[in-house]
């Protein structure tokens, strides 16, 4: 399988995969947010717009570029564990914001950085469409494990 947004081949998350998350997700919370790859290193997710999502001008909102940045992370829970495991809890997570974020699908790309017994430190990297200049916010975030 290969990574969105890169050649890179990425392992596959054996006994998780791309329907089960996104059974779960749909079951959780609905279908705002959608799982398009989990492997072990990387996830990506994309979530629809809504009005409420948008400032003035068409921009994505900061709290809406926040939860696919920290959904993204959440589904690299799945990957790294090779389980989907709801009771991962976010311990912290930052953002920058490095564009304005136009468009009608938003998009993130999280990477592991470190994955230890009791938590994942992961990198996300957000951004609109299938847009040439890729990134329009980054965020680091850690999540504790069950």
């Amino acid at each position: 399988m290969k990574d969105v947004m890169s050649d890179q081949p990425q392992e596959e998350a054996d006994g998780v995969d791309v329907d089960d998350v996104n059974i779960f997700l749909s079951e959780t919370w609905g279908d705002r947010v959608r799982a398009l790859q989990v492997g072990t290193e990387r996830a990506v997710v994309e979530m629809s717009l809504r009005e409420h999502d948008l400032r003035p001008g068409g921009v994505v909102s900061g709290p809406s570029q926040f939860e696919v940045a920290d959904s993204a992370l959440y589904v690299l829970v799945f990957g790294a564990l090779r389980r989907v495991e709801p009771m991962a809890l976010t311990s912290e997570l930052s953002i920058r914001f490095l564009r304005p974020a136009m468009g009608e699908v938003i998009r993130a790309r999280a990477t592991v950085e470190r994955v230890s017994r009791r938590s994942l430190v992961g990198t996300v990297h957000v951004w609109m469409d299938d847009d040439e200049r890729v990134v329009t916010a980054t965020a680091q975030g850690t999540y504790v494990l069950p």
